[in-house]
């Protein structure tokens, strides 16, 4: 991935805290929530309830699609991404506990909220496979398409 539209993605990823989640629902159509998120470099992080219909449709289909973006005042300053990826439900109880962390570290005054029941929550990590990346700075409507690989997701 070319190292200038590397750095834009990390720069909207890690400035924003809010995506819209797209999801397939069981009857065959698309599901879009809202979602704070954490970022780990260009792989995102949320928690959604077990018992949710984020959580089933997941269960049942691990491709989403995901917007992340701002709402500037004037329309030649948008910029935002999309990306197609792959979702899987977090294990491990002690990464739980760091994303916990990191997504309340999004929210002051969130810090003193007593963590969720483990029971009760999923973590998820979204891993992207494609990123379409808007810039409207570039031009009205301008986007960069790119395949994610391995490489791209390392730090």
């Amino acid at each position: 991935m070319e190292s200038g539209i590397r750095a834009l993605i990390l720069d909207i990823i890690a400035r924003h805290r809010v995506m819209t989640l797209a999801t397939l629902r069981p009857d065959g159509w698309p599901q879009a929530t809202t979602v704070g998120y954490a970022s780990d470099g260009m792989i995102l992080y949320f928690l959604c309830g077990a018992g949710s219909q984020k959580a089933s449709n997941l269960a049942a289909c691990n491709k989403v699609s995901l917007t992340i973006d701002g709402d500037p005042d004037q329309v030649m300053e948008l910029k935002g991404v999309s990306m197609a990826a792959t979702a899987e439900f977090v294990k491990d109880p002690a990464l739980a506990s760091r994303l916990y962390t990191k997504l309340i570290a999004k929210y002051p005054g969130a810090e003193t909220l007593p963590p969720p029941d483990p029971a009760m929550v999923r973590y998820v990590r979204l891993t992207p496979k494609v990123i379409s990346v808007l810039d409207y700075s570039k031009g009205f409507g301008h986007t960069d398409l790119v395949d994610v690989t391995a490489d791209d997701l390392r730090h």
